[in-house]
């Protein structure tokens, strides 16, 4: 008995054949499984539009519409677009990057669900189920950006290069909090099933907690209308969602002011970008501690 719960207690290790331990940890191992990644990859995006007519074309028509939606309501029925030049690309920017981190997010969490008959049959290292997802999720997000690059080109709204460089610090930013909430999420939804629910609501709170249908200088006039302490604004900044599509705004709405960003940006995205990797190393702790009891629990 307490040589079963040593061995519970133990991580998952991966032995080569001739009996010893792979040294490099799960990052070797992930890299030799390359393939089967890129097969999962695959697999995940041919999954979401099978039997579609349209296929691929749907990763372009959604986010579209989505986009003609806020930009026809919020902006111009209730005067949103007022006082932002350029909205509709200061929207679509911020847009593309939540999107991208809400299709991480939510794809992931329900990962290991589905392929819980991978999971019960094969070794595979679990990792592969969330990081399949994302990659997934890349791609989609990658057509949607180069999407905006030519309606920021057709609109004239592209800054100077030099800005556009914004763009590499929020995607890193965005990436690793992704990846972390990803592990976390998908490990945390085999055992408590509601969890890829609570998870659409908190995305979607998610959303309207950054500044992607308003802009930065409207949560200061509120700040200043309800006598609001400093703190909360800071509060508000802290949001690594936020950070990451001020970024964005950076990099592809060259209207923007610096009245429109808070000060510092950059070293609050670098603090948020440290706190996001010890946030993934956790993650990923948690992850390989939790791993061993997935087959039963599916």
């Amino acid at each position: 008995m307490e040589r079963f719960e040593r061995l519970e207690s133990e991580p998952f290790s991966t032995i080569d054949t001739r009996g010893l331990r792979v040294r490099g940890g799960k990052l070797r191992e992930l890299v030799s499984r390359r393939e089967l990644l890129s097969l999962l990859i695959r697999r995940d995006l041919q999954a979401r539009y099978r039997d579609s007519f349209l296929g691929f074309l749907w990763t372009v028509i959604r986010p579209l519409i989505q986009f003609l939606m806020y930009y026809v309501v919020l902006g111009q029925f209730l005067r949103a677009a007022e006082g932002i030049p350029d909205f509709a690309i200061y929207l679509f920017s911020g847009l593309t990057l939540y999107v991208f981190f809400n299709d991480m997010i939510a794809g992931s969490t329900g990962s290991i669900l589905n392929n819980a008959a991978l999971v019960k049959k094969i070794y595979l290292p679990r990792e592969v189920f969330p990081l399949a997802s994302i990659g997934a999720a890349g791609f989609m997000g990658a057509v949607q950006l180069g999407v905006l690059l030519i309606a920021a080109i057709l609109f004239g709204a592209l800054p100077e290069p030099a800005q556009m460089l914004w763009f590499f610090p929020s995607l890193l930013l965005i990436g690793v909090y992704g990846l972390a909430f990803g592990l976390l999420l998908s490990a945390a939804n085999v055992y408590l099933r509601d969890m890829q629910y609570l998870t659409e609501v908190v995305l979607m709170l998610a959303m309207w907690a950054s500044p992607i249908v308003y802009s930065w200088s409207m949560v200061k006039d509120v700040l200043f209308r309800f006598s609001l302490p400093e703190w909360f604004i800071e509060i508000y900044a802290a949001n690594p969602l936020t950070i990451a599509v001020l970024g964005f705004h950076r990099a592809f709405w060259g209207a923007g002011t610096d009245a429109d960003y808070p000060a510092n940006l950059g070293l609050r995205m670098l603090i948020a970008t440290i706190i996001g990797l010890a946030l993934l190393w956790i993650a990923h702790r948690v992850f390989v501690r939790v791993q061993g009891n997935f087959a039963q629990e599916l």
